[in-house]
């Protein structure tokens, strides 16, 4: 695969003036560095200067001298990469912070004795936090049972402990399994209703299995103890030191409740806020039957947390309202809402015949005249929409509602995000470029796994399989593409998921059924997936004016890596590792190369 670069003309690139008069004496000069600017002509220079957190000079190491004086910090790169700080537009931070102390099941394929030994084996480790009397797992891949298509009930938690509440949370975060216990402490029963968008899972009695969908989650999280706000400053400050490690500058909550925005909001007052933290709070399909109140909820959030301008110093803001369109297409769910049906297997397990069913997945989380009003309301009140929309069909849903609220409102300068994006009708690929729709995509699922091959690919079929993770198609028909992990939904490996985003393949050592390409659609490029987590994603969070790229005159949120992925093998992107991580020019993370090792 070919991969251009501009390289600029050395001592001219975004450079201050090189007239006589003096240049200002600059804090920190970075020189005799391979630095990735991510302007628009993907530029490289050699050094940078910096002052009070903003970028002065991009250019050459010789003209950057004119910068340092003997009170300049002077770090000489010795050839290594410097590049804009990754800005993720889509994660759920607190959930991932809760993740680093709670029982896991480590997103591993299990068997059902597995399954069993791993959570017993929480039940009884005094290390492993218990709310109360209640036990949560986190990191169920439920996808990936062993053997395949094995589903589990609320029996084998039972024989775990049918004294005490288990909740196992899949990684998707779509769908949770509970024990007899906690279903009686959520009250659910054979009668109980999920609200729209959601499903509880009944057998054939009609007695409720232990599983829940989507929306019908809420009535465990009702139910189970909350985390106090001591735990979730504690998650909040783990979840800081994670993003700064990886090298992640920005981050998007993507469904943020407001005690996860005080978490962060505590830490932010208290100088602890080492990324820039933008939150979007959830409107459920039930709260968007009132427009109104649905806006005034966003609003009245926006008012008590969110802090104003980006600045040098890392702030709070709360500008995106998160809805859920859909669920995930991912077997076993099959929540995801499609434009064709599933298809069904009408043989046997033994000898299948997959044809087309009935089914389109769920009914519409938001029909598109109650998604259009309440687009309106959020965008008239200077909310950005955020959509989850899995589904092609979802995906149709929002790109419609979008273009009524375009109609209605044409002077508006609003940016919608459409997270995922698994799948999308080959009609509605121009749409987002014509909409000025953001597919907020997560590279790392673009791979052969459990949840994107077996019985997915049974019942999506060949075509809609071969279609999957659209983003060098989306790409190709003009959408600016940005990027966000979904973590905790996979463990958190920002390069990891840039590789794939690139060869659409798992790594080397996975399983053999997992390591051909995904389908036969090319990947993006490096420099492609390198713009979608920098600049793009700084777009989708309106900070591209002053973040996302190293140009003169933006706040310095930059970090250095170990290796120059632009030329490395793509396979060993991978393994990159950030050396150092620099917001508002403040280094908040290093591993001790060029600046003194951080606690």
């Amino acid at each position: 695969m070919r991969h251009v670069f501009f390289i600029a003309g050395l001592g001219t690139l975004l450079c201050a003036s090189t007239a006589n008069a003096m240049p200002p004496v600059a804090d920190t000069v970075f020189t005799n560095g391979f630095i990735y600017t991510v302007d628009a002509k993907n530029s490289v220079a050699q050094a940078v200067a910096i002052k009070n957190g903003k970028i002065l000079y991009v250019g050459s190491s010789a003209e950057a001298k004119r910068y340092i004086s003997p009170h300049t910090q002077k770090i000489d790169l010795h050839g290594n990469m410097l590049m804009p700080g990754l800005v993720d537009g889509h994660m759920h931070p607190l959930r991932g912070g809760e993740r680093l102390v709670l029982c896991s099941l480590q997103y591993l394929p299990l068997t059902k004795q597995e399954f069993s030994d791993r959570i017993k084996a929480c039940l009884v480790d005094p290390a492993v936090p218990k709310r109360k009397n209640w036990l949560l797992v986190t990191s169920w891949f439920q996808e990936a049972m062993r053997p395949k298509d094995t589903i589990l009930d609320k029996t084998i938690l039972d024989k775990i402990d049918n004294k005490n509440p288990i909740v196992v949370y899949s990684s998707f975060g779509h769908s949770a399994l509970l024990n007899t216990p906690a279903l009686e402490a959520a009250h659910i029963t054979a009668s109980t209703k999920s609200e729209p968008g959601g499903e509880i899972i009944h057998d054939a009695k009609g007695q409720p299995t232990g599983l829940l969908e989507d929306t019908a989650l809420n009535l465990i999280f009702a139910a189970q103890p909350a985390a106090s706000d001591e735990q979730k400053v504690a998650a909040a400050r783990a979840v800081l030191a994670v993003l700064r490690k990886q090298g992640v500058t920005s981050f998007l909550d993507a469904r943020a409740a407001e005690v996860d925005i005080k978490a962060f909001s505590i830490l932010q007052q208290n100088g602890e806020l080492t990324a820039r933290a933008h939150f979007a709070p959830l409107i459920t399909p039930e709260m968007g039957q009132d427009a109104k109140k649905s806006v005034d909820y966003v609003k009245g959030l926006s008012t008590r947390y969110d802090q104003g301008s980006i600045t040098q110093q890392p702030t709070i803001t709360v500008r995106h309202a998160k809805m859920y369109m859909d669920g995930v297409i991912s077997a076993p769910g099959l929540t995801g809402i499609l434009t064709l049906p599933y298809r069904i297997n009408k043989g046997t397990a033994e000898h299948p015949d997959w044809q087309p069913g009935s089914s389109t997945g769920p009914a519409p989380y938001f029909p598109v005249p109650v998604l259009s009003k309440l687009l309106q309301g959020l965008v008239q009140a200077g909310i950005d929409p955020h959509m989850h929309a899995d589904g092609d069909g979802a995906v149709r849903i929002a790109l419609d509602a979008v273009e009524v609220t375009r109609k209605a409102l044409p002077k508006s300068d609003f940016r919608p995000g459409l997270a995922h994006d698994e799948l999308v009708a080959q009609a509605d690929l121009p749409r987002f470029r014509q909409l000025g729709a953001i597919p907020v995509m997560s590279f790392q699922w673009g791979k052969r796994a459990p949840d994107t091959t077996g019985q997915t690919a049974d019942a999506l079929g060949e075509d809609r399989s071969n279609a999957m993770e659209p983003a060098y198609q989306l790409e190709k028909a003009g959408a600016r593409i940005a990027y966000g992990s979904d973590w905790p939904v996979d463990p958190l490996n920002e390069w990891f998921a840039l590789q794939v985003g690139i060869t659409r393949q798992n790594a080397p050592d996975v399983e053999p059924q997992y390591r051909a390409r995904l389908g036969d659609m090319p990947g993006l490029s490096r420099a492609s997936v390198l713009r979608a987590i920098t600049m793009n994603s700084a777009y989708e969070l309106r900070q591209d004016s002053v973040t996302g790229s190293v140009e003169q005159g933006k706040i310095a949120d930059l970090i250095i890596l170990d290796r120059n992925i632009t030329t490395i093998p793509v396979n060993e992107i991978g393994k990159t590792t950030v050396l150092m991580t620099m917001v508002g020019g403040k280094v908040v993370y290093s591993s001790g190369e060029f600046v003194p090792k951080t606690p």
